[in-house]
């Protein structure tokens, strides 16, 4: 198949892996340290949200007021703190079908790969140790860079410019996400995406949020 695309921007979460819920251990274990409470973050968030919109919502909704600056960085700590182990620990850890495979064609394909992701920059590369992919990606976006994943993508983008020595163009870059914020991200930021469904949306729920492709999983269809 010709290539479509000569920059991929990966979302984490959802798209290349799961991580059988060790994120809402590490976020569970950090607020029960710093403030005694239960923060069960699936019961408060939705997917596809970035970690400073986490933060802002447990406090909000679990403690009860709004936290300060400094309390949502020492809360993001701590997190960061227990996100290793609970990583190590989890049986449900798994990267996605194909998913190696696909990264690996597309980089011999002389594809540059980037990461999109909600994650603060720290959390997504423990994320994508344990299986072994930090190795493919060379920039991202991350939630470190802006709670909208818009800003996100953009933020990916103009690192992917920095990466390509001035040859990357946004039109021949695409986009990969398992969630309706991940499509509308990407068409803020001027590019075209790919919805794959193995997350908690379905082929027909990312094509109707308007992804340019939905597809069941990477290794169905890719259009690079």
């Amino acid at each position: 198949m010709r290539s479509v695309a000569h920059a991929v921007l990966f979302d984490i979460d959802g798209t290349l892996l799961v991580t059988g819920g060790a994120g809402g251990v590490a976020w569970q274990r950090g607020f029960e340290e710093l403030y005694g409470v239960e923060a069960d973050i699936a019961e408060h968030t939705d997917a596809g949200m970035t970690d400073p919109e986490i933060v802002k919502i447990v406090f909000r909704e679990v403690i009860g007021r709004e936290g300060s600056q400094a309390e949502r960085s020492k809360a993001i700590a701590a997190y960061l703190e227990h996100l290793p182990d609970a990583v190590a620990e989890s049986d449900g850890y798994r990267v996605m079908p194909g998913v190696e495979e696909l990264l690996g064609r597309l980089i011999d394909g002389g594809v540059l790969l980037g990461l999109v992701t909600g994650n603060i920059e720290a959390a997504a590369h423990i994320k994508l140790a344990r299986g072994r992919l930090n190795r493919f990606f060379a920039f991202g976006g991350y939630g470190s860079d802006s709670a909208d994943r818009t800003e996100v993508t953009k933020a990916a983008l103009r690192r992917g410019e920095l990466v390509s020595g001035g040859t990357f163009q946004n039109s021949s870059c695409i986009s990969v996400g398992d969630t309706p914020r991940d499509v509308t991200a990407g068409h803020g930021a001027g590019i075209r995406v790919v919805g794959v469904a193995t997350g908690s949306y379905s082929v027909d729920q990312l094509d109707d949020a308007g992804a340019d492709w939905a597809i069941p999983q990477v290794s169905d269809g890719f259009p690079a």
